[in-house]
């Protein structure tokens, strides 16, 4: 995956859409037992999940894209819905992989796919923003940025919201694109926002955690991370965490504007590109020191790590008692909470990047070779 961060010339914006009037759109849209409907999640962005898993995972298919799939699929309604580097957005049934529809956006997605209210919104490589029917894959609307959109959009209040390689946040209106406000940051933003009682959350390339107004973007205040960060912020109350190149995991306080810890492995120096998880109080998050971790979230202190043979950029979903992700190494690993002791493992044949998305007592997870895996429970945990 391209990461780089550096400074831009910003161009106007560009939207065409097509308006369904009359639409009511919720407050805010989260896991359930049946739905994975965006990365990480929830707006907070911590990545755990509602569904279980069962004792144990079998293989229920896999689909063939044509390219690579780094990005998190989504489980909505039954159907699975992920992007490839081939260019197109896939809606699979959850029960066979097979395709209900494709949308060809001419150029690679990265951005995982956000579903809201029918409508499945996404980015490409050249900057364009899609959303597109969740029932055919139609197109509702586009916005065209200026960067490469690898940031997925979040949501809440009939507003999503999401980062580009242009330097900018937008805002935009869920019915019909319309744009309603950016925020011009000093580098690429490669993470997907957070979005808290009112305040979307940044980390960005321009090495700041930055928290801005959900209503019209005017800041609140920034923090300063000491490095660029390419993953999304997972809150917790008023905690905010995330990697950054400058192999540190920062922990700061959002809402006072402050550090709270950082960790960084004086033996290992290594980026930390994943996104964290969040779960009572224990972070989650593996590096490219393929080392993936457990700390406290009020101390930030090490409680156990677990080695793989790859890196890790991976984000990892926590589902009960256990936590599940991909490795470079191709493998994708399910190891226990409390312990960091490896539970269950599956080799799919090539790197992984991709985050698991959990659903209906399923986990899909994509590889670099272009290859959808599902893995359904066998039975329920006790």
């Amino acid at each position: 995956m391209r990461r780089a961060c550096h400074y831009v010339i910003l161009l106007p914006l560009i939207a065409t859409a097509t308006v369904c009037a009359g639409e009511k759109w919720p407050a805010s849209v989260n896991a359930t037992e049946s739905r994975w409907p965006l990365f990480r999640g929830d707006a907070l962005q911590t990545g755990v999940a509602k569904s279980d898993l069962g004792d144990k995972l079998s293989l229920r298919w896999r689909f063939e894209a044509g390219e690579m799939v780094s990005g998190t699929a989504a489980i909505v309604d039954g159907r699975v819905y992920v992007g490839s580097e081939d260019g197109k957005l896939y809606a699979l049934t959850l029960d066979s992989g097979k395709v209900v529809w494709t949308y060809d956006t001419g150029d690679v997605i990265q951005s995982s796919p956000t579903i809201v209210n029918g409508l499945v919104v996404f980015g490409d490589g050249m900057g364009v923003l899609h959303a597109v029917n969740q029932s055919d894959g139609k197109k509702r609307w586009s916005i065209e940025t200026h960067g490469e959109i690898v940031s997925s959009a979040n949501y809440a209040d009939g507003r999503f919201v999401v980062g580009s390689y242009d330097g900018l946040v937008y805002c935009v209106s869920a019915a019909d694109g319309k744009q309603l406000w950016t925020y011009e940051t000093e580098g690429r933003v490669h993470g997907t926002p957070a979005i808290v009682d009112g305040n979307v959350i940044v980390a960005g390339c321009d090495q700041y955690l930055t928290v801005v107004s959900l209503r019209d973007g005017s800041l609140v205040r920034k923090v300063d991370m000491e490095s660029v960060s390419g993953a999304s912020a997972a809150v917790a109350g008023s905690k905010a965490i995330a990697g950054t190149y400058g192999e540190q995991v920062r922990c700061v306080d959002w809402r006072e504007g402050k550090g709270v810890w950082s960790f960084r492995d004086e033996d290992r120096q290594f980026p930390f590109i994943a996104s964290a998880a969040v779960t009572g109080d224990t972070v989650l998050l593996g590096g490219r020191d393929k080392r993936f971790r457990a700390f406290d979230i009020n101390a930030g202190t090490e409680r156990w790590q677990f080695r793989t043979r790859g890196k890790i950029d991976s984000s990892a979903v926590v589902v009960g008692k256990r936590a599940f992700f991909g490795s470079d190494d191709g493998n994708v690993y399910g190891v226990d909470v409390a312990t960091g002791n490896e539970v269950w493992r599956y080799e799919t044949g090539a790197g992984i990047t991709a985050s698991p998305a959990v659903a209906d007592r399923c986990l899909v997870i994509g590889n670099a070779d272009g290859v959808v895996h599902c893995f359904s429970a066998s039975k329920p945990v006790e």
